[in-house]
């Protein structure tokens, strides 16, 4: 007698168990929505200045070695807000908002090509 309830809790504890599951998926589902919804890549750096090829800033990777970040383009609205073509914000720590467009073709020879464009379209002072 004790084994056949045994059975049959433990039968309803899967059942339980599994319905619970669906709605766990389902909800993370929910979430990978809003994930999509954001708008560009996000990074903190540091302003190190502008160069004739584009504004760049220092970032250190997973290794804690600096990395150097170009962006070929910044947005109206941001440079209005944000003198990067002067030298005042040197040394300036920025939240970083930007979009990575890749464009791949081919050259003479028949070997890929990729060209890369960042631009920034916010930019926060940390």
């Amino acid at each position: 007698m004790n084994t056949k309830k045994i059975i049959v809790l433990s039968g309803l504890m899967l059942f339980f168990l599994s319905l619970s599951s669906f709605k766990i998926q389902s909800d993370f589902s929910a979430n990978l929505i809003s994930v999509e919804d954001q708008e560009g890549l996000i990074v903190y750096a540091t302003f190190d200045g502008k160069e004739d090829y584009g504004y760049n800033f220092i970032t250190k990777d997973r290794d804690g070695e600096e990395q150097t970040l170009t962006f070929q383009k910044v947005e109206d609205a941001v440079l209005a807000s944000f003198d990067l073509n002067g030298d005042t914000l040197i040394g300036t720590k920025f939240k970083i908002t930007f979009n990575r467009d890749l464009k791949f073709s081919k050259d003479e020879d028949g070997m890929d090509d990729e060209d890369e464009t960042n631009t920034i379209i916010k930019l926060e002072k940390l």
